[in-house]
């Protein structure tokens, strides 16, 4: 293989992402295998001028219009930010496959965004770690949701559970049995408008209550004790404000709690449902059940089990 001075063009893939995780608003997410974003990156001469130095060539997989101006676009926003961060001498083409439905709470967005910069990242002299590329991420994620937040952006780039912060990711070590149900209703819910379902005041008690719950999770997880997280996978702050937007989403979540599941919530903005099991076996056989409480409010829908240590965004 050609070294990074003299490569033209690269390929990366990007999976989807459960973000929030219940009780880690704008904070915690982890990446899930066998859905995701595909991103096409050339290199291109540097441009006249003070342009942007970035394109967009090609949006397929969706039928929605989707922002072809690079600076409206997650990937061409994050692309732009590295370009200028660094002083590049080229620009940067950019072709996108999508794989995740559209405002699904799967991190669409973030997937195309990460892509993007991992395939330009062996397009450069001397690439850059995943924790550099994530602060130019934050810049793409920005365009979509209007506000800085890694809870998708760090599952993509490292794999598995990642706190992220505005300037650091911690991977958040699981148990290699644990597995996520994530179930996707054939429904859409734009992310500005979950996150406007937010506004408003809040009990001082609910803050605490969140923060317990989160110290759960985390010192769950480190421990492997399930038992630790279903005491805290419980979201009593965001949860209660979105889920009237998610038709169907009481039953679905009741179905996989009936299930066994350690904590069931909504994925993202929504209107995906995610839930931890303990094993795989329990995920596969709670699937059919909440995509059948979906069914009961009128929508199809998909579903995927995956470990919560599942890989991040690679080069193919």
């Amino acid at each position: 293989m050609r070294d990074g001075a003299a490569r033209r063009e690269a390929r990366a893939f990007a999976p989807a992402s459960v973000a929030n995780v219940a009780v880690g608003f704008d904070l915690l997410g982890y990446a899930v295998a066998g859905v995701g974003d595909t991103v096409t990156v050339r290199r291109i001469d540097a441009p006249d001028g003070d342009g942007p130095g970035v394109r967009i060539a090609a949006i397929r997989g969706t039928t929605a219009e989707l922002p072809k101006e690079a600076a409206g676009n997650t990937a061409g926003a994050a692309l732009i930010a590295l370009r200028r961060s660094l002083a590049l001498p080229f620009g940067f083409e950019i072709e996108i496959d999508k794989g995740i439905p559209l405002s699904s709470g799967m991190g669409g967005s973030a997937a195309s965004c990460v892509a993007a910069l991992v395939a330009a990242n062996a397009l450069l002299e001397a690439p850059l770690s995943r924790e550099q590329l994530y602060l130019h991420a934050l810049d793409g994620e920005a365009v979509a949701s209007g506000s800085r937040h890694g809870d998708n952006l760090g599952p993509m780039f490292l794999g598995g559970l990642v706190l992220s912060t505005l300037e650091r990711l911690v991977p958040v070590p699981v148990p290699a049995h644990w597995h996520s149900l994530l179930v996707h209703p054939d429904a859409r819910l734009e992310t500005r408008r979950a996150r406007a379902a937010l506004q408003g005041s809040y009990a001082l008690k609910e803050f605490v209550a969140q923060s317990s719950n989160l110290a759960l999770v985390l010192a769950g997880c480190h421990a492997g004790d399930a038992g630790l997280v279903r005491a805290g996978l419980r979201d009593v702050l965001v949860e209660p404000r979105r889920a009237p937007l998610i038709a169907g989403f009481d039953a679905a979540k009741q179905a996989a709690l009936a299930a066994d599941a350690m904590g069931a919530s909504i994925s993202g903005a929504g209107p995906s449902v995610f839930a931890w099991f303990e094993t795989r076996e329990a995920a596969e056989a709670a699937a059919p059940k909440v995509r059948a409480a979906f069914a009961d409010a009128g929508f199809d829908s998909q579903s995927w089990v995956t470990p919560l240590d599942s890989p991040g965004a690679h080069l193919l």
